[in-house]
């Protein structure tokens, strides 16, 4: 793993004039995402629980040694036996600023993964899926993986994905949107995604993909993951697959290139701050 950033740091700085000066929205977005991250780091590492930086997160911390300077979320992801085992710690063990968010503790969410959200903000995201949410604040996505065939995630992805015209139908207030995508997630949760589960087992535990009823099909080679080591974020360090770069490789190819930088698709719409 490379312990200097592959920008150079006139690059770098004028990156950081252009989307994240000090003292910008987002910047102060992405701090608060590092306070937030540091948290969770503590908790995993006190419990012994593995998980790694993932996706543009991962990026981020080889490419930039921290953000990509316009990135306006944060990732991670783990094994879901670990993720099981977070949603039981991570209750007790949160400080009042922060709340775990999960279709059990906020009613209106209805994706497939948790998110550690930031009571101290409320922000809005461009797609309006969150207009139904109870917590709105600030967030970390934390992604389970598990063994699984293409085929039958494909299965789940198509299911879940009528929440997601409920969400986009016009016609549904937020109310009925909201009832609707419940009746829809927990034919998923309780039927569904346990006989997928049960088949994914039988499988050879090499390769895992995104949890059931989560919309990306890309999946993970464990042999690039494990063993875990740790890099630096900032001023953080923070874990990391073992073979970041293939990682990097087989998720956006030539990731050392920058993108177009004319043609970025941000999430967030708004975010307020009151603290």
């Amino acid at each position: 793993m490379k312990e200097q950033p592959l920008i150079s740091p006139q690059e770098a700085a004028g990156l950081k004039a252009r989307f994240n000066p000090e003292g910008s929205p987002l910047r102060r977005m992405q701090q608060r995402m590092k306070e937030m991250a540091a948290e969770f780091d503590r908790i995993c590492r006190r419990h012994d629980i593995p998980y790694w930086l993932s996706s543009g997160t991962l990026l981020g911390c080889v490419r930039h040694s921290g953000f990509i300077p316009w990135d306006d979320d944060f990732d991670v992801e783990m094994l879901r036996s670990d993720y099981e085992r977070l949603l039981e710690i991570l209750p007790r063990e949160l400080p009042d600023w922060l709340t775990l968010q999960t279709p059990d503790t906020d009613a209106g969410y209805f994706f497939c993964f948790a998110k550690l959200r930031d009571r101290r903000s409320c922000m809005t995201e461009i797609n309006r899926y969150d207009r139904i949410f109870e917590q709105k604040g600030i967030f970390i996505d934390i992604f389970p993986f598990e063994p699984s065939p293409g085929w039958l995630h494909w299965i789940t992805c198509r299911t879940m994905g009528f929440c997601y015209r409920v969400m986009n139908n016009p016609r549904n207030s937020d109310a009925l949107a909201r009832r609707k995508v419940r009746r829809i997630l927990w034919w998923n949760r309780y039927v569904l995604f346990p006989f997928c589960r049960t088949a994914g087992r039988l499988l050879p535990r090499r390769y895992v993909r995104y949890g059931y009823g989560i919309p990306f099909a890309d999946r993970r080679d464990m042999k690039e993951i494990f063993p875990l080591t740790r890099a630096r974020f900032e001023e953080l360090e923070l874990p990391v697959p073992a073979d970041s770069e293939a990682y990097l490789r087989r998720k956006y190819g030539d990731w050392q290139r920058l993108p177009d930088l004319k043609a970025l698709a941000p999430h967030v719409d708004r975010v307020d701050f009151s603290a």
